[in-house]
């Protein structure tokens, strides 16, 4: 490879790095990693609670419970909670992995999220069923973005 042609593409992939991508594709983004985890299988809405506040003064310490109603015994249990920004460089922010011994499932934890956007839980179950929840998150002052 000539050095001309690495320079040229490196430039290349600078340039491209910083066109911001439309929302759509953000919110697409998560759906894609979302289906990377449940490998395709449905997943349905309930049963898993998040709260964050309605608005947040600094994104850098921003406070989430995740709740799932759960009896957690032997048989019924949450195996994993994972947590997907639509807007932080990294869109799954968190994974968490629990068994029958948990006692609750429910974590409770701070993250940092770059701007407004809406913040997803989404709970494995045991049977091998998926179940999520979402909420948005206005984010005054915006935390994982490089100002420089």
């Amino acid at each position: 490879m000539k050095r001309r042609d690495f320079v040229a593409g490196a430039l290349g992939a600078v340039v491209l790095s910083n066109v911001p991508e439309p929302a759509c594709a953000q919110t697409n983004l998560v759906e894609l990693v979302v289906f990377s985890v449940t490998g395709g299988a449905p997943v349905r809405q309930g049963r898993v609670r998040i709260e964050l506040p309605l608005l947040a003064d600094n994104g850098n310490s921003v406070p989430v419970r995740i709740s799932v109603d759960s009896p957690m015994t032997g048989a019924d249990y949450v195996k994993s909670i994972h947590l997907f920004s639509d807007r932080n460089p990294v869109t799954r922010m968190a994974r968490f992995y629990l068994g029958p011994r948990s006692g609750r499932a429910e974590i409770s934890s701070r993250v940092r999220l770059a701007g407004s956007q809406r913040v997803t839980a989404l709970a494995e179950l045991s049977d091998g069923s998926f179940w999520s929840d979402s909420a948005q998150v206005v984010v005054t002052l915006s935390a994982c973005l490089d100002e420089s």
